[in-house]
């Protein structure tokens, strides 16, 4: 398989992200250290980050000598009771307070970066939501993969993830009316045929690729490898595997760095799962494993290697198989997901697991024994990297919380054992309603805000007539 690597350059280090629950406000050492770092750098503005449920940012740029931990920046915490459109839920005030108070930010600061394309000297952080009592509020998504991570903290086992995410590059469009195009690369002409694995098709968009690994090097976002798919104008970018908060972070700022790159050039970068119709969907793959905190041992490792596994990682398969169906709703978050999944040639179609066998949506990669690992096939491109992995993470959870015991592995193509998930974000929606144990592990709170801000986006899709309408059915019923 020919990939594409860069190396990166070298930086400051940079603590590891903690997976413990953090407690308003932070101490004050803390703060000094991301005070001086921004006046080292001569920041001139900060811009303070809280990822939505959607796995865009929100929240306000501050000027940079008026920023501190004691400015006590605040957001509205109906940012995450707001669909997609702007538009909330009819349930809006029993999902939030009554008053529609503010939350707390607090920066975390192991995610301050630079902002590499801003101006002038810019920095970005990333804010934790707290209440005003000072708890975690529950429907921030970073606090809802904390609360998944302080349950594993609690067994003494630290999750290790890495994402595989799957983009599109497209012309602009302007209006939503017309469909999406492959953009020309540096010969002029757009791709028309199938180029998977091409390194010459991946250079035809150099220019671009280059300034990402630049902004990417500027942010210290461990991108390792680049690929192209098999879509036309499709990518994939890898990630150096890490701590599952330190993923779930570099996932949601490789989004808005990705489409920034293009941008400049004139063309869109779509996280889209099924942007076109006769293309394949986009994935996030989702490579994760088990640490004992106390010797950093992968627990999933078997005693003779190969394919051998452990007892601890029999129960996580099996928890996988159990409740990933309850779970897609945050797999597939979009109606335009289950286009990918009912529809893709390599999209997953049940929850069997194989080793190696990519048509299952549970793949088990023959490795070394110490990374014994499974991934997770069923996420798209369009998930929010925060609740995705939390999701993953809780059927694990529950699996071996319950000792549960998987399947018998598939050799053959698991594709005809036929499609066994969610066929739309209804189906899913009712899935993790009917979940109690899923709900527990995630939030009562956030799952039900979830569930209402999905129901309402489902609602408002099904307002638009589409062409397929006008076309076949105008005068033909």
């Amino acid at each position: 398989m020919t990939t594409r690597t860069r190396s990166r350059k070298a930086t400051a280090p940079r603590k590891a992200a903690s997976s413990s629950r953090k407690a308003a406000p932070p101490p004050v050492p803390e703060e000094s250290t991301l005070l001086r770092w921004l006046k080292d750098r001569r920041i001139t503005e900060v811009e303070c980050l809280v990822p939505d449920i959607t796995g865009n940012a929100r929240g306000k740029i501050i000027p940079a000598d008026k920023f501190s931990h004691d400015y006590g920046t605040r957001l509205p915490e109906g940012i995450f009771a707001t669909t997609v459109t702007g538009e909330f839920p009819d349930d809006y005030y029993e999902l939030t307070s009554p008053s529609d108070s503010d939350m707390i930010l607090r920066p975390d600061a192991d995610t301050v970066r630079m902002v590499p394309w801003a101006t002038d000297p810019t920095a970005q952080v990333i804010h934790d939501c707290f209440t005003k009592t000072g708890e975690p509020h529950e429907l921030a998504p970073r606090n809802v993969l904390r609360r998944v991570l302080d349950a594993y903290a609690e067994l003494g086992l630290r999750p290790v993830v890495a994402p595989e995410l799957e983009f599109f590059l497209v012309q602009k469009n302007t209006d939503p009316d017309f469909p999406l195009l492959p953009p020309a690369g540096r010969s002029g002409r757009p791709e028309t045929a199938r180029q998977s694995y091409s390194i010459d098709a991946v250079n035809e968009f150099d220019p671009i690729l280059d300034l990402m690994y630049d902004y990417c090097d500027a942010m210290k976002l461990d991108v390792d490898t680049l690929i192209h798919e098999s879509g036309a104008a499709q990518l994939e970018v890898n990630f150096t595997h890490a701590n599952a908060m330190d993923l779930a972070d570099q996932v949601f700022l490789f989004k808005r760095t990705m489409r920034e790159s293009a941008m400049r050039h004139g063309i869109y970068a779509t996280f889209l799962a099924k942007p076109m119709e006769n293309e394949p969907g986009s994935a996030m793959h989702i490579h994760q494993s088990l640490l004992r905190i106390s010797d950093g041992s992968n627990v999933f490792t078997g005693e003779h290697g190969g394919e051998d596994f452990s007892p601890l990682f029999g129960h996580y398969l099996a928890g996988l198989q159990k409740y990933v169906p309850a779970a897609m709703a945050f797999f597939a978050p979009n109606v335009n997901s289950y286009r990918r999944l009912m529809f893709g040639e390599v999209s997953p179609s049940n929850v069997h697991w194989g080793f190696d066998n990519r048509t299952c949506g549970l793949r088990v990669p023959l490795d070394t024994p110490e990374n014994m690992r499974v991934e997770s096939r069923f996420a798209g491109s369009d998930a929010n990297p925060y609740l995705a992995i939390a999701a993953t993470l809780a059927a694990g959870l529950l699996g071996i919380r319950e000792q549960g015991s998987p399947t018998a592995p598939i050799s053959g193509s698991a594709k005809e054992l036929g499609y066994d998930l969610p066929r739309s974000l209804g189906e899913a929606l009712d899935g993790l309603e009917g979940c109690p144990e899923l709900r527990e592990m995630l939030g009562e709170r956030f799952c039900r805000a979830y569930v209402s801000v999905k129901r309402k986006e489902y609602e408002t899709f099904f307002r638009v007539i589409s062409s397929w309408e006008r076309e076949f059915l105008l005068l033909n019923v």
